[in-house]
């Protein structure tokens, strides 16, 4: 409903800041560039499904390959010490932990289609556990927020749309440190609300050294300037490479057909990218006329207008900060804004390089609260969405860092 109002108010606003500027400034060419906008943006949006055909067939195989393999059932076991202490409330050998860490590991390894039927599980499991089944219990919250973070480790998606780009992967890395940020930041944000000790020994083992490791990569890069984008190339390609060949080492040694996987997987790819087209075809169009009657460019120019009172004065994230914006409300309007920064600045450029970023930082928080939490019929979602929204914008504010330390 929400996306709705929007996606038609960028129309309303579009058609009232062109009446204004034909009725008070005569400026009649305006209204012929927007109906240029919208048309020329349909023809993108499709084009560009094009584009992700391939990329999301080569990806969705490779994690086809991964899920055959058992990466979901090595990540569960991997992670379990640790969801073992975030939640506390869950007895030992409860089932709705295994269905948690098959979520997280799903979200990881960017297996969107099994991600959410594992998630909705999980929250009718822990929904059982709730005594106060209208309001949401410590864990559901600690699971939402984790999930609404949106920590992954392959964001399939993003690789596919920036298959234009001389370099498609180079954004994984600063999209790896972007997403953890964003995810310790929630993380942090309700264990002090619940009241967890993140000082205890196996949590800040697991957390201590990924964030030694992502802290120590930055302070390479920010002390070597020059090879940040280098690094982000070379160190990202080749965990990508190396996770491509764990998975499919692990295929073969459970017996698995790795050419008929990644074949089923790629069949996934091409019905998956035939699906978003509307999505895609629907918000891009929305944006093109928002920006072709000069009302994007008005918002824009106002944030960056305040941003150079502030003393700053880099400002190629305000043009990407469309896909901010929309994100926390909808996966494919994010995704559309993304499409429209790189139609508008290039595939590659500083401005597509920080949207890329940010939109695999964080994740639809409303939609995900909207739909896990009305599954189990919660009314009361406590501070979740608090939470939620926090760990959206720290994600946001360290994709422009992030960015800027590699790319600039």
């Amino acid at each position: 409903m929400l996306l709705n109002r929007i996606w038609v108010g960028m129309f309303l606003v579009a058609f009232v800041v062109v009446a204004s500027k034909m009725i008070f400034w005569q400026d009649i060419a305006v209204m012929k560039n927007m109906i240029d906008a919208l048309s020329s943006s349909a023809k993108v949006g499709f084009e560009l499904s094009l584009y992700l055909t391939g990329a999301m067939c080569l990806w969705l195989g490779i994690m086809r390959i991964g899920e055959n393999g058992g990466a979901l059932t090595a990540l569960t076991r991997v992670v379990s010490p640790l969801f073992s202490k975030l939640f506390p409330e869950i007895p030992k050998n409860h089932p709705a932990i295994g269905s948690i860490m098959m979520n997280f590991s799903a979200n990881m390894l960017g297996l969107d289609n099994a991600a959410t039927p594992l998630g909705l599980k999980a929250m009718k499991e822990l929904q059982e556990l709730n005594e106060e089944k209208e309001r949401a219990s410590n864990a559901q919250i600690m699971f939402l927020v984790l999930n609404t973070s949106g920590l992954t480790i392959i964001p399939v998606s993003i690789f596919a749309m920036r298959s234009g780009a001389d370099s498609p992967t180079e954004i994984f890395l600063p999209i790896l440190i972007s997403t953890f940020i964003a995810s310790l930041a929630g993380l942090i944000f309700v264990a002090i609300r619940q009241k967890i000790n993140l000082f205890n020994r196996v949590i800040l083992a697991y957390v201590g050294s990924l964030s030694l490791f992502i802290g120590l990569l930055l302070y390479y890069v920010v002390m070597h300037p020059e090879n940040g984008e280098a690094v982000s190339v070379v160190v990202g390609g080749g965990i990508m490479f190396g996770i491509i060949l764990v998975f499919m080492l692990m295929a073969i040694r459970k017996k698995i057909n790795v050419y008929e996987s990644f074949l089923e997987g790629a069949k996934g790819g091409f019905e998956t990218a035939i699906k978003i087209i509307p999505y895609l075809v629907a918000m891009l169009c929305a944006i093109a006329v928002f920006r072709a009657s000069g009302a994007l460019g008005g918002l824009l120019d106002g944030i960056r207008w305040c941003v150079l009172s502030m003393g700053i004065t880099v400002t190629e994230w305000v043009d990407a900060l469309p896909v901010a914006f929309l994100k926390p409300l909808s996966g494919s309007g994010a995704r559309g804004a993304f499409a429209e920064v790189m139609t508008e600045f290039g595939a590659g450029s500083m401005q597509e390089r920080i949207a890329a970023t940010m939109q695999g930082s964080t994740e639809t928080t409303f939609y995900v609260l909207a739909v896990y939490f009305g599954s189990v019929g919660i009314k009361n979602v406590r501070y979740a969405a608090t939470a939620g929204l926090f760990a959206d914008f720290v994600g946001i504010v360290a994709a422009i860092i992030v960015s800027y330390i590699f790319f600039s």
